[in-house]
């Protein structure tokens, strides 16, 4: 058991982030080169960087928010990859695209509503701080620091877009069903910044 600034960690939790944030790593830079066919035209290794640096750095952080926001609200959490979609995001990127869900914080404990909400919430508000810190990398006179700006710029943002949506397991279900007003703000500002970004970037 390891604790870091008061959080407890277990042995296995420790495991299943680090593999997790390897296999986002590996999935999303084969995405971003086309699939495994753009890996044989070389240049992968940049791609990793700039991917463990900002998917993988953009999913750990959104992830650790939440066990910290529960463990302050007195709950037990823990971190759980899902070792069968870490494996489907990696071959799905090595086909050209991907699909990523690569495991969840479970937290037990008596909890109210809006602390339920809180928690939830505070992984996209995780996400979008980080593509804040991201965007000044976008005026880097090095094309790599840019490059570096711009997917954790945009990778954030969509992490933060996606996870708000108010469907099945994701942030965004759990946050309407405590307060309508929370979720219209978190989502409105995600999905709006991340259609931004895009129509900037993109178009």
């Amino acid at each position: 058991m390891s604790a870091i600034a008061g959080i407890r960690f277990g042995s296995r939790e420790i495991r299943d982030l680090l593999l997790a944030w390897v296999a986002l790593g590996v999935a999303f830079a084969l995405f971003f080169a086309g699939g495994a066919a753009g890996v044989q035209r070389g240049g992968f290794l940049p791609l990793l960087v700039i991917s463990m640096l900002t998917a993988g750095v953009g999913f750990l952080l959104h992830e650790l928010a939440h066990k910290v926001v529960a463990v302050r609200f007195g709950q037990q959490a823990a971190f759980r990859a899902d070792y069968s979609m870490l494996g489907l995001a990696v071959v799905s990127a090595m086909a050209g695209f991907i699909f990523a869900a690569p495991g969840a914080v479970y937290h037990r404990g008596r909890i109210t509503k809006r602390e339920n909400g809180l928690i939830a919430v505070a992984g996209p508000v995780t996400n979008l701080v980080l593509a804040l810190l991201f965007a000044p990398l976008l005026l880097a006179p090095v094309e790599f620091v840019a490059r570096l700006g711009l997917y954790g710029v945009g990778i954030n943002l969509l992490l933060a877009a996606f996870n708000m949506l108010p469907f099945g397991p994701l942030d965004g279900r759990t946050v309407l069903s405590w307060s309508l007003p929370a979720f219209l703000l978190a989502f409105i500002v995600s999905a709006g910044l991340a259609v931004g970004a895009a129509v900037v970037f993109f178009l």
